[in-house]
């Protein structure tokens, strides 16, 4: 089959039956971009309640950039994989200081910012500036794997460079193409080429699909195997002043929640106890509540929020990075999402 049979089918599959409603479906690369760094890892559904509310907010790389990075955390809470936000706040940095505001047009270019891989450097070249560069995330591979039965360890970078090439070969001779070509990749892996209960009858490339004609569709690709999981103890200490007001300190940028505010959390029972001995020298008040989980990505968190009243309004004096917050104002700043939760269903704790 030649690549401009498979180009030629999926540019008009998209845009007969493509999505066409999605609101970075344009042509400027700061949308695409944002857009492009929010889906890693995310859902469309889950982007679609972000993406506007980020865009009405920072209307350009420059608002975004000029932006201090706790409010660009706490649009980006909920969204998960937190480093993203970090790393999109410094690409808004490099574009204004080092590109003059302007997005690099090549993919070796887009490559540069922070936190833009390969691929995601490609979709925003592709839809952007129509530059013939093709993409390769987990529905694409799927994709390529079934139509053409490549088999292969998901793994194995030896076989993730054969699953490039074939990208590339692949892609539509004309530029003009490229926005209609790369979305239909992503349309066909996402709505009809799922992993599980594949809608082939819908497919354009049913005919064509090598792994459908021998009887392989549920067998590729290969599934990677699956992370082990491990549990994570941690425990809350949710802090209130005479005035109902709760402490929150700013999370190192490294690891669990980096940059988010949070209460005091610790993987020890005893680092929690000390702490709170030297911030209210109240901790015999301290006051257990149910325990909650939440899972990322290889681990468990099994969090147990422990509650006590300051005695006295003074913060720590080695807690510089902290500060109390009334209540009501608690959406204003970036929470876990496990946190929001929490003070979001109180009656429960």
């Amino acid at each position: 089959m030649s690549a401009p049979t498979f180009s030629e089918r999926l540019v008009r599959w998209q845009k007969a039956h493509g999505r066409h409603h999605l609101p970075w479906q344009v042509r400027h690369p700061y949308n695409v971009w944002l857009s492009e760094i929010m889906l890693q890892q995310t859902q469309v559904a889950t982007v679609l309640d972000y993406y506007p509310r980020f865009v009405a907010r920072f209307p350009t790389v420059r608002s975004l950039a000029e932006a201090g990075q706790d409010e660009v955390l706490s649009l980006w809470a909920g969204l998960g994989y937190y480093s993203r936000a970090r790393n999109l706040h410094k690409a808004a940095k490099q574009v204004v200081n080092d590109f003059g505001g302007e997005f690099p047009e090549s993919r070796e270019g887009l490559e540069k910012l922070c936190g833009v891989g390969r691929s995601t450097a490609a979709a925003i070249a592709a839809f952007a500036f129509l530059q013939r560069e093709t993409i390769l995330d987990g529905n694409v591979k799927r994709v390529l794997c079934r139509v053409f039965a490549r088999d292969g360890n998901p793994s194995d970078k030896k076989f993730e460079q054969e699953l490039w090439d074939l990208a590339e070969s692949l892609l539509p001779h004309s530029s003009e193409a490229m926005p209609a070509y790369t979305q239909g990749l992503m349309d066909l892996g996402a709505t009809v080429c799922k992993r599980t209960k594949p809608l082939c009858t819908q497919c354009p490339m049913e005919d064509i699909c090598e792994a459908k004609a021998q009887n392989r569709i549920a067998e590729l690709p290969r599934k990677k195997s699956p992370p082990k999981v491990h549990t994570l103890p941690l425990y809350w200490l949710v802090l209130r002043n005479p005035k109902g007001e709760v402490w929150l300190e700013k999370r190192p940028p490294k690891g669990i929640w980096g940059g988010l505010y949070c209460v005091p959390c610790f993987e020890a029972l005893e680092d929690m106890y000390r702490y709170a001995e030297k911030f209210t020298d109240c901790s015999d008040g301290l006051n257990e509540a149910l325990p909650l989980t939440h899972r990322l990505t290889h681990r468990l968190l099994l969090i147990t929020p422990f509650t006590a009243v300051a005695c006295s309004n003074r913060p720590s004096e080695n807690r510089s990075d902290g500060l109390w917050v009334a209540e009501q104002d608690l959406p204003d700043y970036g929470l876990p999402k496990p946190l929001e939760n929490y003070f979001s269903k109180p009656a429960l704790y």
